[in-house]
């Protein structure tokens, strides 16, 4: 493995707010910090690039007012995301993170994410190969590989796109990028040390998350990936 094991690229665990109890976000969002996490991935949907609803920038915005400092690493599954960058930057968003599938420009939206404040990421699907991320690889600082088709929580991982991590993960050391990579979908702790092994540093768990009956623990193991 190339890359992965450099001191930047610590493991990172995400846990994804569309598993937790909608009703009660801010103490699902509380959680994730007292276990000492940092990060809180926001997975948000439009109904048209993915076949989902889930919730807009209030969202962030409440659970900022609620107190939450934790880093919002939030993921635009939209069909124009462009549109939506300043409303979720003021909300609260630290990362956006816009897929290369849909058809806008995706450059001129990078640039608008990272001169609101936030940091920058692209977004490709299982079915997507890796070179539709690579023009843009200068303007983020993560690519997220898709390890399920998004829209719904609970998928199975699969594992037919670990090769793709490790192509991003060659070109991450060839080029000297000081880039993350995530993986996000069916995410547990057997399949994170197969993306772990690729290259992949940053992991989102929903459904194995905050179905675990001893969440520390889960924390745990994915800190010692």
């Amino acid at each position: 493995m190339t890359g992965a094991r450099d001191p930047m690229n610590e493991p990172i665990l995400a846990p994804s707010l569309l598993a937790a109890d909608h009703a009660a976000a801010g103490e699902s969002a509380a959680l994730v910090a007292k276990l000492g996490l940092k990060w809180l991935h926001l997975d948000i949907m439009d109904g048209h690039f993915v076949p989902n609803l889930s919730f807009g920038p209030e969202m962030l915005a409440a659970l900022r007012r609620a107190g939450s400092a934790l880093f919002f690493d939030t993921h635009l599954m939209l069909s124009e995301p462009q549109r939506y960058v300043s409303a979720f930057a003021k909300a609260g968003a630290d990362r956006i993170t816009i897929h290369a599938e849909p058809d806008y420009d995706h450059a001129a939206a990078l640039r608008d994410i990272r001169a609101r404040g936030c940091r920058a990421g692209i977004a490709v699907n299982p079915g997507t190969p890796a070179e539709a991320a690579e023009p843009y690889l200068g303007l983020v600082d993560l690519v997220l590989v898709m390890t399920v088709q998004p829209g719904f929580g609970g998928q199975a991982f699969r594992d037919d796109v670990l090769p793709k991590i490790a192509l991003v993960d060659r070109w991450r050391a060839e080029r000297g990028l000081g880039l993350r990579i995530e993986v996000d979908g069916g995410i547990d702790r057997a399949n994170a040390a197969l993306c772990r092994a690729k290259g992949a540093d940053t992991f989102v768990a929903g459904t194995s998350f905050f179905a675990a009956r001893d969440k520390a623990g889960f924390a745990a193991a994915f800190a010692s990936l």
